[in-house]
């Protein structure tokens, strides 16, 4: 009798960064952000207002520094509180998402292991959760616009466009973070300084046009940082302010544009690419 035809061997394929189906990944993704977001608050005293009151107490320090010791705001900016406080909430956005993003894989070492389990849920759930404190702070923000004076225009339809570039950028950067961490512990110090720094960075205490006409170079190094460039067009378009330069106008003319392009999508590529290539290894380095 003739034995039977042996079936070839197939490659089976290590878990992966989407793995599971589209509809399986974005029911996790909705499950462990909303979870977290409950987590966080639950047992507080003030529950939820916490996410409120962090960026508010951080606000008003920096207000009464730069309005009334320094002087700087004031002098330049016709609406510089509701700067300060859009580019706190939206930067407080920025890095709460990172900053957690970063030991998120490793903190949920346990579904990792599973092997049909999207691991790209782990950081962007992180993104998310980030986000829906930010969608409650924005309530308040947009309270304090109307309150000092901020006359609604068109342009309020286009910061969507704005908040959708930090979204994808923010989300890029936790992706890379999150799996760089897994070999290199060292990231979480790292990128703590370096958020920090992308702070003083961004015209957030300061705007664009806070320099002299000689030193008009920084204002243009300064928009090479894709962050500068999103605030700064969230300025004009939600203040929008006669005197408040254009992103064109503060890079020095559209070239000047071309760094920060180059940074926002590369970094995108970059965080999409990394953890693609590490997510099916992932549970072996941990």
């Amino acid at each position: 009798m003739a034995s039977r035809a042996e079936a070839p061997l197939q490659r089976v394929g290590g878990p992966s960064a989407l793995g599971g189906g589209p509809r399986r990944f974005f029911d996790l993704l909705w499950l462990m952000s909303i979870t977290e977001f409950k987590r966080v608050y639950f047992g507080t005293v003030l529950g939820y207002l916490w996410s409120l009151i962090r960026p508010l107490l951080l606000f008003g320090v920096l207000l009464f520094v730069f309005t009334k010791v320094f002087r700087v705001g004031s002098k330049t900016v016709e609406h510089y509180a509701v700067m300060l406080l859009l580019g706190i909430v939206l930067f407080t956005f920025f890095q709460e998402a990172t900053t957690n993003a970063v030991t998120s894989v490793v903190a949920q070492e346990g579904v990792v292991r599973k092997t049909q389990f999207p691991r790209l849920v782990i950081p962007l759930s992180t993104v998310i959760t980030a986000m829906l404190n930010l969608a409650l702070n924005l309530v308040v923000v947009l309270a304090f616009v109307l309150a000092f004076g901020v006359s609604p225009a068109w342009t309020w339809f286009l910061f969507p466009v704005a908040l959708a570039a930090l979204l994808v950028f923010t989300a890029a950067i936790g992706m890379a973070l999150s799996v760089l961490y897994v070999r290199f512990r060292d990231v979480a110090i790292i990128w703590a300084v370096l958020a920090q720094v992308l702070l003083y960075l961004t015209p957030i205490l300061y705007p664009i046009n806070a320099f002299e006409e000689e030193n008009q170079t920084y204002e243009h190094l300064l928009m090479w940082n894709p962050l500068s460039v999103i605030f700064t067009q969230i300025r004009v378009w939600v203040l929008h302010e006669p005197d408040a330069p254009s992103v064109v106008h503060a890079a020095g003319g559209w070239a000047g544009l071309i760094p920060a392009t180059i940074i926002f999508f590369g970094v995108i590529a970059f965080g999409a690419w990394i953890f693609k290539r590490d997510a099916p290894r992932v549970a072996e380095a941990l």
